[in-house]
């Protein structure tokens, strides 16, 4: 179907603001553009979604301690997610997720960690992969005997499945659920939507292979299972996974892909795909009709797994 009029209309927003193209020079400058586009979408007047409460903390990473913000629900239905942001494993944190997090926190009456993972280039793979698990144990050991979910999108989405490989192999928290929104299974960017949505759509192909480049510049390391998922040689007794893609996105036959894979391997997938929409459609909550719709789809998943 055609890309939705109105994530065409905010395609038309961010051209004309300057926001796109997304990589600005250095990794330090692209932080900071994605900072400021993240949160010029809480103009004056914004307010966020409430939760019953909102607090920081860290987590003992190996490589030092991992801020976390944990989110309270208004009504604690005994759940438990632990979240990645995304952002290309360079940019992004805490703060840009922060509305996902509490609408994620409130639609499955769950507490919500939030992990501010270290970012490439300054701490490349596995580091961001390291600092999320730890927080993945850091969340059962502090929230016992509540169904864990972990969750992410775009990079947020690729640690997500990329720990659940981890988490099983190593005996880590038992998990409920993997939830993985526009996931990049595929480090060699090989599937036709990478060409078919090279540009136009926000993220762009050019930005995956930028992205990648900073998060993984040895080349040769690029199929470790648990970063090159969709090769990975043994997906069974993994965690039921809900994937989501969006039609109009580079990602989308990765996601698409390895539903199919996990499907093949015993465990159990429920797939959505996302037509008419963009990468990145769960951050524009409140502004595109179908995003909230599909996003809405992805929670109501998650929550008949986490029972």
């Amino acid at each position: 179907m055609p890309l939705d009029p109105q994530f065409r209309a905010v395609l038309d927003q961010l051209d004309a603001m300057g926001a796109i193209p997304l990589i600005r020079g250095s990794a330090d400058d692209t932080k900071a553009h994605y900072k400021a586009i993240s949160m010029a979408r809480r103009a004056e007047g914004y307010t966020p979604e409430e939760v019953a409460d909102v607090r920081d903390d860290t987590v003992d990473g190996p490589g030092g301690p991992v801020p976390v913000r944990v989110y309270t629900p208004l009504t604690d239905r005994g759940r438990l997610v632990t979240y990645a942001h995304g952002g290309g494993w360079v940019v992004g944190d805490l703060d840009t997720h922060d509305p996902v997090c509490r609408r994620v926190a409130n639609a499955l009456g769950a507490v919500v960690v939030s992990v501010d993972y270290r970012l490439a280039p300054e701490h490349p793979h596995p580091a961001p992969l390291d600092d999320f698990v730890a927080g993945i144990e850091w969340a059962a050991a502090t929230y016992p005997d509540r169904p864990h979910a972990i969750a992410g999108g775009s990079a947020g989405a690729s640690l997500s499945a990329g720990a659940a490989i981890r988490v099983r192999d190593n005996g880590g928290p038992q998990l409920a659920a993997q939830v993985l929104i526009y996931p990049s299974t595929d480090t060699s960017m090989s599937s036709p939507s990478v060409d078919e949505n090279a540009d136009g759509y926000f993220l762009t192909k050019s930005d995956m292979q930028w992205f990648y480049d900073q998060y993984v510049p040895d080349k040769s390391t690029r199929t470790d299972p648990v970063l090159d998922v969709l090769h990975a040689p043994d997906l069974s007794g993994l965690a039921p996974a809900v994937i989501a893609t969006a039609e109009f996105d580079p990602l989308r036959d990765d996601g698409a892909a390895y539903a199919k894979k996990l499907e093949a391997a015993g465990v159990p997938v429920t797939y959505l795909p996302g037509p008419g929409l963009i990468h990145g459609y769960f951050s524009f909550l409140g502004v595109v009709d179908k995003a909230d719709e599909r996003s809405k789809q992805v929670l109501d998943a998650t929550d008949k797994l986490l029972g």
